[in-house]
């Protein structure tokens, strides 16, 4: 058995074998988050939490106006388009880069007082992040050089060794650090880590192109990815205002507590992308085939299941809570339904915005970011800010909601557009199937709140559901496997191309 397996693994063409480690290596950096979230919050106060998802949700804004997000898009296309001049793009892109890095650093280091104050962050954490989102972007080059020769062991490798280092690191230096610093603490763990397993990269590439400036590869890369900075951003504060916020204006503490729940949706966010990286070939070759009208049966499924499985952790929210954080986490339990519930709305805003990628309508998305960034801000500051409507830190979750739930409206009415003018107008779903299982999903789900102290209730629909599921295993199943033909379809298709 295990020798059938082994041949069938090494009579994969390469880029598929590449294909499946990437999809390992990218699942384990979820799991290793969620595996570790018990451990820190058992370490750290919830204030201590709270600092250091501040700093994080910090870093993921700045890394995009530092950087660019140079290490995205552009770079994988234009390693393809400049494919003879590959490792000159490589390393002048880890030039420009250093550059713009330095650039900041310097800037900060001339005003830090300001910045300090400004991020609510010491010196030494603002030192940290520089180095960090520097080290990251050097490794993003790096692993996208990889990526591209599908050249896949090194990179895998190492992307599993930093992700076992990190927490490990981090806890070390959290339990032998004083009560004052913890926070920094884990904020080293990463940076040290990054330091010395990224440096090298850059290197390397420097040594291979031994490029640091071209104004052609400088120009290129700055005027593709300058316009799309405000997707790149947006996107980043849609996920990160709101924990931002709750520490400004309301304490560390309550941001560590509510931080918590994004820590338990990360299990949910781990089920959307595996639906989502079987589902999207399968929808892109559907398209091409001018064959949009399939889509619909086998997306609504797939609907089902991921708002069966999201219920299913509201409706266990209290124990998922007890599991990952000690007692004085437990207010973050009243934050899981709307937080859930969003990332239902994230996969349906998934498939919409399939139709927008394929046929290039990349301004409806920006537009879409923009909107929902803009309205999150706005909806937290009136609930959020003392000055306003005061309603406390949980209805943070409740703007999030509302914010993904206008953003997967703004993306169908998009798609219904671009089917109408690709598509010889086909409507791919029915409104009335998505309007209804929507509406059914968040009136459960908020309603299933009333039942999280009354055990006994909550415990009895917990049985109803797992009775449901047995009694349509069969269609479960049958959907399951209806998965992985598509994966297997997939990986044809992409052998047929080789």
């Amino acid at each position: 058995m295990i020798s059938k397996l082994k041949n069938k693994y090494f009579s994969m063409p390469v880029q598929v074998r590449a294909s499946l480690w990437y999809l390992v290596s990218n699942f384990m950096q979820k799991a290793i988050a969620v595996i570790s979230t018990p451990i820190f919050t058992r370490l750290l106060t919830t204030e201590q939490y709270g600092e250091y998802n501040i700093y994080t949700s910090w870093m993921g804004i700045l890394t995009v106006i530092i950087t660019l997000n140079l290490s995205l898009g552009v770079f994988l296309q234009g390693m393809v388009k400049f494919e003879k001049d590959a490792k000159v793009y490589a390393s002048s892109l880890q030039g420009l880069s250093l550059v713009l890095c330095s650039g900041w650093t310097i800037i900060y280091f001339l005003f830090h007082d300001f910045f300090n104050h400004l991020f609510g962050l010491t010196t030494i954490q603002m030192t940290c992040m520089l180095l960090t989102i520097w080290t990251t972007t050097v490794f993003a080059f790096w692993s996208g050089e990889q990526r591209v020769n599908n050249k896949y062991r090194l990179l895998v490798g190492l992307t599993i060794l930093v992700l076992i280092a990190q927490p490990t690191i981090g806890v070390v230096l959290v339990i032998f650090s004083e009560a004052a610093y913890k926070a920094t603490a884990r904020v080293l763990g990463v940076v040290i880590v990054n330091l010395a397993a990224y440096t090298w990269c850059f290197f390397v590439q420097m040594k291979r192109g031994k490029t640091f400036y071209s104004k052609k590869y400088w120009l290129y890369a700055l005027k593709f990815n300058l316009p799309l900075v405000p997707h790149y951003l947006s996107q980043t504060m849609l996920y990160s205002c709101d924990r931002i916020m709750i520490g400004y204006y309301i304490s560390d503490d309550a941001a560590g507590i509510y931080s918590l729940t994004y820590s338990v949706a990360n299990i949910m966010t781990m089920f959307n992308i595996a639906l989502s990286q079987a589902l999207g070939p399968w929808i892109y070759r559907k398209i091409k085939e001018r064959r949009a009208q399939d889509i619909a049966s086998v997306i609504y499924s797939a609907m089902l299941v991921v708002a069966a499985a999201n219920l299913v952790l509201i409706m266990l929210a209290p124990e998922a809570i007890a599991v990952f954080a000690p007692p004085q986490y437990s207010d973050a339990k009243w934050a899981i339904p709307p937080i859930a519930l969003s990332v239902f709305f994230i996969f349906l805003y998934d498939n919409f915005a399939a139709f927008q990628f394929y046929f290039e309508k990349s301004w409806f998305v920006m537009a879409a970011s923009v909107s929902g960034a803009v309205i999150n801000i706005i909806l937290n500051y009136l609930f959020i800010c003392p000055d306003m409507l005061n309603l406390g830190y949980i209805s943070a979750g409740y703007t999030t909601l509302i914010c993904y739930i206008l953003y997967a409206l703004g993306h169908y009415i998009c798609m219904r557009w671009v089917c109408r003018k690709h598509l010889d107008g086909v409507r791919v779903y029915d409104p009335k199937i998505l309007l209804g299982l929507s509406v059914f999903l968040i009136v459960s789900g908020l309603l299933m709140t009333f039942t999280y102290e009354l055990p006994v209730l909550r415990y009895s629909l917990v049985g109803i559901v797992l009775l449901l599921l047995i009694i349509f295993h069969k269609k479960v199943i049958a959907f399951v496997r209806k998965l992985m033909d598509m994966r297997k379809s997939n990986r044809e298709a992409g052998n047929s191309k080789l």
